[in-house]
């Protein structure tokens, strides 16, 4: 009897199946064939951006090769085409790549410029790496309030740029001639324990120096007048033959 029971019961399962497969059967093998494409496609992409990565990577290096020999001209646009259309990460060392070319050849506002995108763009490292060469830049010639105003994210006591940020800061004054102002800000830092060694060996050799009062610097001395030749001895007539003066 047992054996009638079991036939029975999987009769009745294949009935259910054969019930559930021509209802849904469509729909699985419609989810299959997605699972397999999404594989597929994933994989084709995968492949896709390591080959736009190496593509990059050859591009960003021939700019780079461009911008060290000097030739701004082709290594400059180069760079704009990477950071407009390379992957994330190569487009944006290109544009600091692109910030730094301009820089050299002597486009300050330009770079700047690219400098405060990047920034706007990247609260992490990279917005941050922008903002410290940017401050460098502009504490050669603009406002110190600008300079303040551009360094203000890194500024917060809780950033680790905060130290560098200080250090531009303090040069900004030192430009400007407010030495006592500076030589403050220097030894603030010199005496951070929380700054990095070589800023703190840094700012201590800027607060020394001047502490030391030296307001004249980088003067060139005036030149020195050369010494008027010596006026030659008057020799009597003869004299030179051997001949006793008349």
């Amino acid at each position: 009897m047992s054996d009638i029971f079991r036939e029975v019961e999987e009769e009745v399962r294949r009935e259910r199946f054969e019930q559930l497969w021509k209802q849904y059967g469509d729909y699985v093998i419609a989810a299959v064939a997605l699972i397999i494409i999404a594989i597929a496609g994933y994989e084709l992409w995968q492949r896709y951006e390591l080959n736009q990565r190496e593509k990059a990577s050859e591009t960003f290096f021939a700019a780079q090769q461009l911008a060290e020999t000097g030739d701004f001209s082709k290594a400059t646009p180069a760079f704009a085409v990477l950071a407009k259309d390379a992957p994330n990460g190569y487009a944006e060392m290109a544009r600091l790549s692109q910030a730094g070319a301009l820089l050299v050849a002597g486009q300050r506002l330009e770079a700047v410029a690219i400098y405060k995108s990047i920034a706007a763009d990247d609260s992490g490292p990279i917005g941050s790496v922008a903002l410290i060469r940017a401050g460098w830049v502009l504490a050669d010639n603009a406002p110190r309030s600008d300079v303040e105003k551009l360094l203000a994210p890194l500024t917060d006591p809780k950033s680790a740029w905060r130290h560098s940020a200080n250090e531009i800061l303090a040069y900004a004054d030192f430009h400007a001639g407010a030495l006592k102002k500076a030589q403050a800000e220097f030894q603030s830092i010199a005496d951070d324990k929380d700054a990095p060694e070589t800023l703190r060996r840094r700012s201590a050799a800027m607060a020394d120096f001047l502490k030391a009062g030296t307001g004249n610097f980088g003067t060139v001395p005036a030149p020195v007048k050369p010494a008027a030749p010596a006026t030659p001895p008057v020799t009597a007539p003869g004299a030179a033959n051997g001949a006793p003066p008349q």
